[in-house]
């Protein structure tokens, strides 16, 4: 009775402890600007299912996502192994065993994935010790934090077994198969010394898991708990994949635009700082971070969270007393400059691969884009290259310095019509900035449109109706000018009652067909690729013979991870080339051209080209042709090849080229 009184007060005091800790942490949360994340349960609840418990993201990395996953399954499973030791601990003598027959495959279940954890946690350790592999690399805290939780996690399971064996011994009526590895243990102990060793293992164990318990929230381990959560509020359709949340421009009541501070994000923002298990998986795919640029998806999202436990104590004490002294303390410092510079912020070229490979469903752009507005619209702090290309944009609707009167100059002896000369027109062709000005990519818009006219679509221009479309300035953060752009192209396509688009440009496709929807402009967008494939399946564009060459294709960022379109520009390249080859970094886990975040209008300063990290991939292939779906990539990959001085050997092509050229040979 005695030790059972111990055990009680023990456990009141770690589980008040801890909870007091969550409370705290949930309070700093309550600090972050409102948003809805409840909508859609039932996916959200198959989210929790799939990723959080399922593992499906860590798995994309199969040898270190099965180490995590062993040892979080066998958590899951073994959370029975604690609550039966508990029990036993408030009431001696008692377990689980009044589940009857669902008992012996239970506890049979605990020590089969406790041998799983052991052998996971054992590599795992000597893993970060010996060989860590790049992403893992850290020195300092982080390190010793891994390790320290990884040996709490041992010492769990070494005292689970050593308690599991020295029961076996005081009830011999449990079966051997059941406890089959912890019948093993106990024959490392005699039964007369098994009370004795059944005490030590039972207080060595619930003193590992209670510290355990009570250590994760002051440890980047804190994702044990707050992934399932992270994942359950992921975003679901509440913005459009990849787009930035609006800031209403019309209140006004708004002091400041964007983020500066913590208390600038929202409280999911927030969450993905406790979230973070600082695996690196997002900084080793990160196009910027892996040529030698600052920037570092990880360390923006730990940062969030750094601040967020600086600052947030003397909020709520600020709140709570209106203290003076505690409003003192928080001016002059903030998130930007003092955590995260203006360098690391602009060398994103929003790809989404950071976000794409979390496996916690951290959403690293919306910090990054919300610091980017920080910077651009309240203090007027950009790159000095910029100011032309916004001055641009405000002049000549594109971000390049060209007469927006002749904006449909490309389409001259083509016949096309403008939507101001047609009622017939089927499809609105969005030529966007670069296939209007680009000397090279407007090739790739008549190619394009003289294979509609090929199929018989009925389409038209907007000539020069047409503006840029805002991704550019909205990425960068110049939220003012992309809504301007953006209401005014809504404006004219209303007008025209526009009710299908096809573009040749992958921004183009997720602004006009996912963020124009954020302002009222609800359009049916596609991509050119999906479209001409789309015509080659109805027969109406035809290639008799392949073109003899072979191909490699470089995945568009915004075609791909923003509108998940991976299949219909490769049925054009198999339709087109005797051999499609790919490239190391392919679908969804190719790598970035550089140009996008508004990259293509600002200066690397820092490390390798990103173009020509890619352009070397591409090469490597041994393609004759590299094919793209995007004019940034068009541009970049061009730009790589000539720079490699491989201009002589290896084209760069849009699909639509390729296609209209294998119509030529085979006419």
């Amino acid at each position: 009775m005695r030790n059972s009184i111990i055990f009680a007060v023990v456990l009141v005091a770690a589980f008040a402890f801890f909870a007091y800790n969550v409370n705290r942490l949930i309070a700093y949360l309550k600090l972050g600007k409102k948003e809805n994340r409840f909508a859609n349960p039932g996916q959200r609840i198959k989210n929790v299912l799939t990723i959080a418990l399922g593992q499906s993201k860590l798995l994309r990395e199969p040898f270190a996502g099965l180490l995590h996953a062993l040892i979080f399954w066998g958590f899951v499973v073994l959370l029975t192994a604690v609550i039966e030791s508990i029990i036993e601990g408030l009431i001696p003598g008692a377990s689980l065993a009044f589940l009857g027959p669902l008992y012996p495959p239970l506890i049979w279940m605990q020590d089969l994935f406790g041998a799983f954890v052991l052998v996971a946690v054992i590599i795992s350790l000597v893993r970060r010790l010996v060989a860590p592999p790049k992403r893992l690399r850290v020195s300092g805290h982080s390190k010793w934090d891994a390790i320290l939780v990884l040996s709490l996690i041992l010492v769990v399971m070494i005292t689970m077994f050593g308690q599991n064996a020295a029961r076996a011994h005081l009830h011999p009526e449990i079966p051997f198969e059941a406890r089959f590895v912890s019948f093993v243990v106990m024959n490392w102990f005699s039964p007369e010394s098994a009370a004795q060793w059944y005490y030590v293992f039972f207080w060595g164990h619930m003193v590992a898991v209670l510290s355990f318990l009570n250590y994760l929230p002051y440890s980047k381990h804190l994702h044990v708990i707050a992934s399932t959560f992270n994942v359950y509020f992921s975003n679901l359709g509440i913005q459009p994949t990849g787009a930035p949340k609006p800031i209403d421009l019309d209140d006004t009541t708004l002091t400041k635009y964007g983020a500066t501070d913590i208390d600038d994000l929202t409280w999911k923002q927030l969450l993905n700082g406790y979230t973070c298990t600082e695996c690196g998986r997002c900084t080793s795919v990160c196009p910027a971070n892996m040529t030698g640029k600052l920037l570092n998806p990880k360390k923006i999202i730990v940062d969030v969270r750094a601040r967020t436990l600086e600052k947030a104590p003397a909020m709520l004490t600020a709140k709570a007393s209106n203290g003076e002294s505690e409003k003192q303390a928080l001016l002059g410092h903030q998130l930007l400059d003092n955590f995260i510079t203006d360098q690391e912020l602009f060398a994103c070229t929003t790809c989404m691969a950071c976000v794409q490979e979390c496996p916690v469903m951290i959403e690293h752009l919306d910090t990054i884009i919300d610091l980017r507005r920080g910077l651009v619209l309240n203090e007027s702090r950009f790159p000095p290259e910029l100011t032309a290309t916004f001055n641009n944009l405000e002049r000549n609707y594109t971000p390049w310095a060209f007469g927006h009167s002749t904006r449909a100059d490309w389409a001259q002896g083509l016949n096309i019509p403008l939507m101001s000369e047609t009622k017939d027109a089927e499809i609105l062709f969005w030529v966007g900035c670069a296939g209007s000005y680009d000397a090279r990519y407007k090739k790739v818009s008549q190619s394009f449109a003289q294979l509609m006219k090929k199929a018989g679509v009925k389409f038209a221009i907007l000539g020069t109706e047409e503006k840029c479309n805002g991704d550019a300035a909205r990425r960068i953060g110049n939220e003012y000018l992309a809504q301007m752009l953006m209401k005014e192209n809504i404006a004219t396509l209303n007008n025209y009652n526009v009710k299908k688009i096809v573009t040749t440009c992958p921004h183009c496709l997720q602004s006009l067909g996912k963020e124009y929807k954020q302002f009222g402009g609800d359009y049916d967008v596609v991509h050119h690729t999906t479209f001409l494939s789309q015509l080659m399946q109805e027969g109406k564009l035809k290639v008799a013979q392949e073109k003899q060459e072979s191909i490699t294709f470089h995945d568009p960022c915004y075609l791909g991870r923003y509108n998940d379109e991976y299949d219909a520009p490769r049925s054009i390249v198999d339709a087109v080339a005797a051999r499609r080859v790919e490239m190391e970094r392919t679908r969804d886990r190719s790598f970035c051209c550089g140009a996008g975040g508004g990259q293509m209008w600002m200066e690397e300063r820092e490390g390798k080209r990103v173009n020509i990290e890619r352009t070397e991939e591409a090469l490597r292939t041994g393609a004759s042709t590299i094919g793209t779906g995007c004019p940034f990539c068009l541009t970049m990959m061009t730009d790589g090849v000539k720079a490699k001085d491989a201009a002589e050997k290896v084209e760069v092509k849009d699909v639509a080229e390729l296609l209209l050229e294998a119509m030529a040979i085979s006419s």
